[in-house]
């Protein structure tokens, strides 16, 4: 059977019309490219998509040639995707690698203690309430907060996503039909939220590291009480025994991307909390049914088996309880003392992003992906402004406001259509009752919509250069060749692609914009893989698949974390860079690569941009503590899910990206 590259260059347009590709991405690329010509002048500049052959060769713009190290932006050695030694033992490393002028230093492990009445982490003696007190499991997204004055902006507070856990690595006797009562609340202690107090190497001789008894050291897990704000608030299906009023609950979980708000509060957001609950066929058929059907909560026993020792987890006991997670929770890192709110007007959905900005009248925009093959992107804008010069003024400006959900049409250009109760389709004609239920069903009024299916949206930045919005797709092999469209111009998207936003007038909070194929990923030495690079010259840029969460510094340029690629390129994950804008647009090198069988899910600056925050999640999965597949970061069973700090070896008060 011919390749999608091979049947997009065939020039019958019947033998097309067998092949079932009845509008290819070839039509909508010259499409596109003439409505390009008439808008900026000439196409001679546009990122095209490179599909292999002549075919292909003539429609390549001039790609931009490999900078001398003079020029560089980013002055680093790129790193190989497999070390030598790994390469000639046929086995893949299990230590985190970084360039040559560069140092890694893992800052804080699953289980270290956080209090000064905490224990020691001792992997045969856990208990929740050591995990309770204890940095959690899976680190995710991170997020530095700086102290403000009386304080140096030097030192600041780690916020931690902890977004699942794998309990046949974590436990040495772990039986997945049965866990013990102590195995369920140790891995509920172990979701959640870590904030860490840390201190700079200024003041501990070269190491980054945490202040173990600060007061701002908090532990936020699955039974942390927080509140349930905005629309769905008090709506009949997020009420339960525990809570008659719809308004409080118990713990978040999944909790995958996230983002920092102007007024320096963490957003979470929650991903898959499907797998937590049990029994959605003890439902009768309809809407509830259809919506638990919709997020993938499974018809039977879950696969942690919570159920057994917590009610609420059982859909046949709390039908309603599984509605107040897949929100985005809003917490203040600076005090240990507030409560959780999960902000419902930012909608629900499978969460991975929260990223927040302002629009150009001041108010505060938020941008979410929704992490599932063939699922939507979304944008929230608030009804109120950020108040720059009050931070408590803004503690409750996420509840007001409206949320949209995006379309990209093939022509390059796309709108945010708006998500509101009574605008048709949203009518009680068509099932919805109010804003509040619209948002419980975040998911199928983007459906009613028309929003446009994308290959997994996962993390969203803007660029604090030029205000474009920049969006990993990480994968989607499911999509087919008659469902390829301009935003997602592959088939059997294995190696996941990036694509750059801009806002009408950049202004976020605009209701139209642009957009472009920023990169396609995978490997540019392999023909097959079409990859794109922003048009810069492939011979020099470095094998990327996966891209999971992104990162801008200071300078503008794009760091990527990657989820996946020991599936697609045979490497290790781990952290690319990328100038975004000037003569080096496109140039991905890789900075970092992770350990055996993790990803790398986070990345985060401190405020001088001097030293790199990474989370290195799940080590050794596909292991079990019997038969591990990796022993980082202490060269012992169990592996630990690891934040890494990584810094210059020489002139540690220099810009980050700069050195040799």
């Amino acid at each position: 059977m011919p390749s999608l590259f091979e049947l997009l260059r065939k020039e019958d347009p019947a033998e097309r019309e067998r092949s079932g590709l009845h509008d290819t991405f070839e039509k909508v690329l010259s499409r596109r490219l003439a409505r390009r010509s008439l808008l900026k002048g000439a196409a001679s500049g546009l990122p095209l998509l490179v599909i292999g052959g002549a075919a292909a060769a003539e429609r390549q713009p001039v790609s931009r040639g490999i900078a001398t190290p003079a020029q560089r932006q980013l002055q680093f050695g790129a790193l190989p995707l497999v070390s030598p030694e790994a390469e000639a033992a046929g086995k893949l490393e299990d230590y985190v690698r970084v360039p040559r002028t560069y140092t890694s230093q893992v800052l804080l492990r699953w289980g270290d203690p956080l209090t000064s009445k905490a224990p020691a982490f001792d992997p045969l003696a856990q208990t929740p309430a050591a995990q309770a007190q204890q940095v959690g499991y899976n680190c995710d997204f991170l997020a530095f907060f700086p102290f403000q004055s009386p304080f140096s902006p030097i030192n600041g507070l780690l916020t931690i996503n902890h977004e699942y856990t794998n309990e046949e690595i974590m436990f040495p006797a772990y039986d997945p039909a049965a866990p013990t009562p102590d195995q369920v609340n140790i891995a509920i202690a172990a979701h959640g939220v870590s904030v860490v107090h840390l201190q700079d190497p200024f003041y501990r001789g070269g190491q980054w590291s945490y202040l173990r008894n600060s007061k701002y050291n908090r532990r936020i897990t699955g039974e942390t009480e927080m509140d349930i704000t905005g629309p769905a608030a008090g709506e009949a299906w997020m009420k339960t025994s525990y809570d008659p009023t719809g308004t409080r609950v118990r713990g978040t979980f999944n909790n995958c991307g996230g983002g920092k708000t102007p007024w320096g509060t963490l957003l979470t957001a929650e991903e898959n909390f499907d797998q937590y609950f049990a029994n959605r066929n003890s439902l009768p058929d309809g809407p509830l049914k259809q919506l638990y059907a919709r997020f993938g909560v499974p018809a039977g026993a879950s696969g942690r088996k919570w159920e057994l020792y917590h009610p609420r987890f059982d859909i046949a006991q709390e039908p309603n309880e599984a509605n107040r997670f897949g929100w985005i929770v809003e917490i203040d890192p600076f005090d240990p003392t507030s409560k959780p709110k999960k902000r419902t007007a930012l909608g629900r959905t499978k969460h991975e992003a929260a990223v927040t900005t302002t629009s150009s009248d001041g108010r505060a925009v938020v941008y979410s992906g929704d992490d599932a093959r063939f699922e939507y992107v979304y944008k929230f804008v608030s009804a109120g402004k950020v108040d720059k010069n009050n931070r408590e003024a803004n503690f409750g400006l996420l509840d007001s406001g409206t949320l949209y959900v995006a379309v990209f049409n093939d022509d390059g250009t796309g709108e945010w259509l708006p998500i509101v109760f009574g605008q048709a389709p949203l009518t009680p004609l068509n099932g919805y009752t109010s804003q509040g239920d619209v948002l419980i069903k975040t998911r199928f009024a983007a459906d009613a919509l028309g929003a446009t299916p994308m290959d997994r949206p996962e993390d969203i930045e803007v660029s604090p250069s030029t205000k474009k919005v920049y969006l990993a797709l990480t994968n989607n092999t499911a999509r087919t060749a008659a469902q390829v469209d301009a935003p997602n111009p592959r088939a059997n998207n294995r190696y996941g692609h990036i694509i750059e936003i801009t806002e009408a007038n950049n202004d976020n909070g605009a209701l139209t914009f642009t957009w472009e194929i920023f990169i396609l990923c995978g490997d540019p030495a392999d023909a097959a893989a079409g990859t794109f690079f922003a048009g810069y010259d492939p011979s020099g840029v470095s094998p990327v698949a996966n891209p999971d969460n992104l990162l801008f510094d200071a300078t503008g340029n794009l760091w990527i974390a990657t989820d996946g690629q020991p599936g697609t390129l045979q490497g290790n994950d781990g952290v690319f860079a990328v100038p975004a804008e000037g003569s080096e647009r496109g140039y991905v090198r890789q900075f970092l690569s992770a350990v055996r069988g993790s990803e790398v899910a986070s990345l985060e600056f401190n405020t001088f941009n001097n030293a790199l925050f990474v989370a290195i999640q799940h080590p050794g999965e596909g292991g079990t503590w019997a038969s591990p597949t990796s022993l980082w970061p202490d060269g012992k069973v169990p592996p630990r899910p690891s934040v890494v700090v990584a810094t210059r070896l020489y002139g540690g008060g220099t810009t980050f990206p700069v050195g040799t």
